[in-house]
């Protein structure tokens, strides 16, 4: 008997392992194939250039700026909007009531609608009728509904996570219910939020087809948020899908993985920073 649970517990273990080693070694391969086709192609001028030629040479200077607009006006729609929305299911709720089942179960399927679903309604309705026109503040709405399940969910959880004898201890001592929450629960509870804010970016800039439906793919460099703007994910698909230049394309993906890669090291900074904070 001994010697079967024995043989388990190694067999489980070596899975385990097994599981970790395919998942490394498909990321590496992925960053691995991208950065060593595209890292020839960068340098100065193809950072800080525009593209010429549609794209065959020259630089992904607007592409950049324009995914930076993208994100910071989703993110600045959305997530206050989320934050408020976890807080009112998990603060000022029931648990147990029909409206929290009702706006759980719309919001599980809003994050699971096909992000050409969000990129039609948001041509349709923003795009066309409210005459936003191809522009950033219309992709950027777009993206804003796609990723506020997202933001509400890791919120909601995070909230939940905060011990309950804090809120007890803040209203012991007089605060009122909204001060408690915004000076003890959500501070606790903001590295759980900037988890499902990070995750949300990283949706932003993946996302193509909802982008190239509603905020348009044009090579100018954005002057405001009613111009029409490209992203390096369509700068990407573009350069692949029309065959304009491969070379061009592993260049983009290689700054698309870069910026990625810089946001989300920036975010687990700020992260530690405020959870030190909040700690001491």
């Amino acid at each position: 008997m001994f010697i079967n649970r024995y043989r388990e517990e190694k067999l489980f273990r070596a899975l385990l392992l097994i599981a970790i080693v395919i998942t490394l070694s498909s990321l590496f391969s992925i960053l691995f194939h991208i950065i060593s086709r595209g890292i020839s192609v960068i340098n100065w001028e193809f950072i800080t250039g525009y593209p010429e030629d549609m794209g065959r040479s020259g630089g992904v200077f607007p592409a950049i700026v324009g995914t930076f607009y993208i994100i910071l006006v989703s993110i600045a729609v959305a997530a206050p909007v989320g934050i408020l929305a976890a807080v009112y299911l998990t603060e000022y709720t029931r648990q147990d009531s029909k409206l929290v089942r009702i706006i759980r179960f719309a919001t599980e399927t809003l994050a699971g609608i096909p992000s050409i679903v969000f990129g039609l309604f948001g041509f349709a309705f923003l795009v066309i009728y409210l005459k936003l026109s191809w522009s950033i503040i219309s992709g950027s709405l777009t993206l804003a509904c796609m990723i506020l399940p997202t933001i509400i969910r890791t919120a909601e959880e995070a909230i939940k996570a905060v011990p309950y004898q804090y809120r007890e201890g803040s209203l012991a001592l007089g605060a009122t219910q909204w001060q408690t929450i915004y000076k003890i629960v959500l501070p606790a509870a903001l590295p759980g939020i900037i988890t499902g804010i990070i995750l949300s970016i990283g949706r932003v800039v993946g996302e193509t087809a909802a982008v190239l439906l509603t905020a348009g793919s044009s090579l100018n460099l954005p002057g405001s948020i009613f111009d029409p703007a490209r992203t390096l994910s369509i700068h990407l698909y573009l350069l692949t899908f029309d065959g304009i230049s491969f070379q061009m394309a592993y260049g983009t993906a290689t700054i698309l993985i870069i910026l990625i890669l810089i946001i989300n090291s920036l975010a687990n900074f700020i992260m530690r920073k405020m959870s030190t904070g909040h700690n001491c």
